[in-house]
């Protein structure tokens, strides 16, 4: 019955990748090879130059006033911590002791530096709760939590369970009525929905470069709205190839944020990534990843069988193509295994590092849920395929062809 592997774990990396990704990544290994800011001759130079357009077209993709303030980091969860604790560190140089703001939606990387900060004394902080059927975030939650010694909002765009999209200008325009700096975790959203970070009212967006943005493992990018560097300390300091005679880090960006020689063999694929994103137009994919959502749903809902069930919005509004599904009788863990060796689908069971939105969605005591995320390489015959997959075992289990757990 399996048609081959198909792969729907796009929320953890994306996979395939465009062919020019590796293309990129071979070029820069085999012809360039150099560091940037390194050396004067000509492949050193090259690869300032690949950098810096990987900065323009982030900086075209995301609506970005400067280039220069698209930072380049080994993933999302560094970029997050960049953010998150730079703005800390400051605050605390003025011996303010700062609070700050998360929600049940968000991913352990910010979960885990909010805990550990907190535990040094460092902050205070506020999880703000999410409705437990949609996963949706409520402004007024967020202004109910603000005091005055808020300093920090961090929200994550697009969840990682759920898919729930959040209302990003709303949480946006509440930060900004109190001048507190918003921290945009995009792992799931950037490279699969609009982004603008002017119109959004981002103040920092934070990404993986190996996920919608279709590059390697290894990459990721911090956008710091012009401005706000000068309210947070780097995490760390070092060569820059820029002003070495200085003892003190540059206070110029990229510089100011970026210590030590570049992933540049990653962010040569990355660029090409970004390219091919801008090169299809953002709607079409918003556009095909809608209609694998809307075939999914339509899936699961015709098959109408009782035991399967999956969470978030029920419908196509207000989510990405992100999955959690359930099925009685079944851990997370043999449900994945069982899609993986009897149909070829390779998904994720688990907590999936968001430990507060299983706690929300009640899903926790059973050890998560199995996931499901859609690409822009899948179709909607391999997500009819899936929900096929699904309603078989249910059958298969009701029948006694499969045994409980």
């Amino acid at each position: 019955m399996s048609m081959g592997r198909i792969y729907m774990d796009n929320a953890a990396t994306s996979f395939p990748k465009p062919p020019a990704v590796w293309e990129a990544v071979n070029r820069y290994a085999a012809e360039i090879g150099a560091s940037a800011g390194r050396g004067a001759y000509r492949e050193a130079i090259e690869s300032a130059h690949v950098l810096q357009e990987c900065r323009l077209r982030l900086q075209k993709l995301f609506n970005g006033e400067r280039p220069e303030h698209f930072i380049f980091t080994l993933n999302c969860s560094d970029a997050l911590n960049i953010a998150i604790k730079g703005l800390v560190l400051y605050q605390l140089r003025k011996g303010i002791r700062p609070h700050c703001i998360c929600t049940q939606i968000d991913h352990n990387s910010v979960l885990r530096p909010y805990r550990a900060m907190e535990e040094l004394g460092w902050i205070t902080h506020t999880c703000v709760p999410i409705d437990r059927k949609t996963g949706l975030v409520d402004p007024d939650e967020i202004r109910k939590a603000i005091t005055p010694q808020t300093r920090v909002i961090a929200v994550t765009h697009a969840s990682n369970v759920t898919g729930t999209l959040q209302p990003l200008r709303k949480l946006a325009a509440v930060a900004r009525e109190h001048g507190i700096p918003l921290v945009v975790d995009a792992a799931q959203s950037a490279g699969h929905v609009p982004i603008d970070v002017q119109a959004d009212g981002i103040d920092f967006l934070a990404m993986p470069g190996h996920k919608g943005l279709l590059g390697p493992l290894g990459t990721g990018v911090l956008y710091v709205r012009p401005g706000m560097e000068k309210i947070m300390l780097p995490l760390r300091e070092g060569g820059t190839g820029s002003v070495s005679e200085q003892p003190v880090q540059p206070e110029f960006m990229p510089d100011f944020l970026e210590s030590g020689s570049h992933n540049a063999v990653g962010i040569a694929g990355l660029s090409e990534g970004v390219k091919w994103l801008l090169d299809r137009g953002i709607q079409s994919l918003v556009s095909h990843d809608r209609e694998l959502i809307a075939t999914f749903i339509e899936g699961i809902s015709v098959v109408e069988i009782p035991g399967l069930r999956y969470f978030g919005p029920q419908g196509v509004a207000n989510r990405v193509g992100v999955f959690s599904v359930q099925i009685d009788g079944f851990t997370p863990q043999q449900l994945a295994s069982l899609l993986e060796e009897r149909y070829g689908i390779l998904t994720r069971p688990g907590i999936h590092c968001a430990p507060l939105v299983h706690e929300a969605i009640g899903t926790l005591p059973a050890g998560g849920t199995t996931r499901f995320s859609f690409g822009p390489f899948l179709s909607a015959a391999d997500v009819n395929y899936a929900t096929d997959c699904l309603a078989d075992i249910v059958i298969a289990h009701r029948e006694g062809r499969l045994a409980a757990v």
